[in-house]
């Protein structure tokens, strides 16, 4: 499209992350687009910032898990369908669904019931090559065209029937702490320039925080006492901070915790890269913090828990043999995983004093992360960009 016609997009992002995409994917539109860009949809802060009103507060979809969705299924149910009839009412020259995929593959699919030529556009492949392959077909029945993260994934998305674009992942063009920023980190919280520094994210929810606390803990106590001037650095979230101290009580090394409540947020996330920038290791729960980690290079060891029959249910399901995505993207095992039956403080513990003891394991990590960062885009074009001329095509 061009020639100064205007551009209408309906945008559904339903957690801060997508929110971050969305803002990025609208600022690139804008760019590319020669008339004017109209924005519907629900979005957060960083969307609205760009133009968009949202249709309600997107906070009323960041909800996770079963046992905190079943109270309100009724009224997310209720949202979906307002949000698709949205849609129908406005007819836009495309909806792109953002993440969430409880919610904005339930809108997509109604809409799709009904305006069978429009275009739909989902921004963030499910992870079909993990576990639950099933997902990408029954996708591909509201879902014409996929942008991904990472670059293994459209195979699988054209496999399924849908067309897919690798557009790069954002961590790529997140901010890095400089060397003086970290030397100023350690300053300020009186770390000695030669004691090891441990960063440890036991994670950013409740119960995350309450199964791998204590296994994190003990896993550190034969750390200190082979290295008894490292110190421990531990971000978090202010969904846990409250309760943090507590679990903390009895780990080594009196930890040092950032806390966001009270902090502006822009000077609480230099802060925060300033701990991963200034950590010589990091022990981390499974998740994207490893991409976190590997865009400061920070070697890591992961390690993650989860309830008995969670436990049960993705043993049975998953295809892969690593879930840490520095491993799947560079095609190495470098960084040492510990997950489910062997999330266990003398598992973790000898792993942690290898990255701190052995050179040629701290290489080997960083020729990875190195690997991962070029290959998710690192120095290529802006991933809200490479979205929104993928965007541009498919309309």
């Amino acid at each position: 499209m061009g020639g100064g016609v205007s551009l209408r997009v309906f945008l559904v992002a339903g957690e801060p992350s997508g929110d971050r995409l969305g803002a990025a994917l609208i600022r690139g539109l804008k760019q590319l687009h020669s008339g004017p860009v109209e924005l519907h949809g629900i979005g957060g802060p960083l969307m609205q910032a760009e133009g968009l009103v949202s249709l309600f507060p997107m906070e009323e979809l960041s909800v996770m898990g079963l046992t905190e969705i079943v109270p309100r299924l009724r009224s997310l149910l209720a949202r979906v369908s307002q949000t698709a009839e949205a849609v129908i009412d406005l007819k836009p020259d495309a909806l792109i669904t953002i993440d969430s995929p409880e919610f904005s593959l339930r809108v997509a699919a109604r809409v799709k019931a009904r305006a069978e030529t429009l275009p739909t556009i989902h921004y963030v492949a499910p992870t079909v090559w993990a576990w639950r392959p099933k997902r990408a077909a029954k996708m591909a029945k509201s879902i014409d065209h996929v942008l991904a993260l990472l670059p293994f994934e459209p195979p699988y998305m054209e496999a399924a029937g849908m067309s897919c674009d690798f557009v790069g992942h954002p961590v790529t063009t997140e901010p890095v702490a400089s060397e003086a920023e970290a030397a100023a980190f350690r300053a300020r919280h009186g770390i000695a320039d030669l004691a090891p520094l441990i960063l440890v994210l036991p994670g950013s929810r409740r119960g995350e925080v309450e199964r791998l606390a204590p296994v994190f803990g003990a896993g550190l106590q034969p750390v200190l006492a082979a290295h008894p001037a490292a110190r421990l650095v531990v971000p978090t979230t202010e969904a846990v901070a409250g309760g943090l101290p507590a679990k903390l009580s009895d780990w080594p090394g009196d930890p040092i915790i950032l806390d966001p409540r009270g902090q502006d947020g822009g000077a609480f996330m230099a802060e925060k890269r300033a701990a991963f920038a200034a950590a010589d290791v990091a022990l981390a729960a499974s998740g994207t913090v490893s991409l976190e980690l590997a865009a400061t290079a920070t070697p890591m060891v992961i390690a993650y828990d989860f309830s008995w029959l969670t436990r049960k249910v993705i043993a049975s399901m998953l295809r892969v043999d690593t879930v840490t995505l520095v491993n799947l993207v560079s095609d190495t095992r470098a960084v040492p995983e510990f997950l489910g039956p062997d999330c266990r403080a003398d598992r973790i513990a000898p792993a942690l004093r290898r990255l701190i003891e052995n050179d040629a394991a701290r290489r080997d990590q960083l020729d990875a992360m190195a690997a991962t960062m070029l290959r998710l885009g690192r120095g290529g074009e802006d991933p809200g960009l490479r979205a929104a001329r993928s965007v541009l095509s498919v309309i």
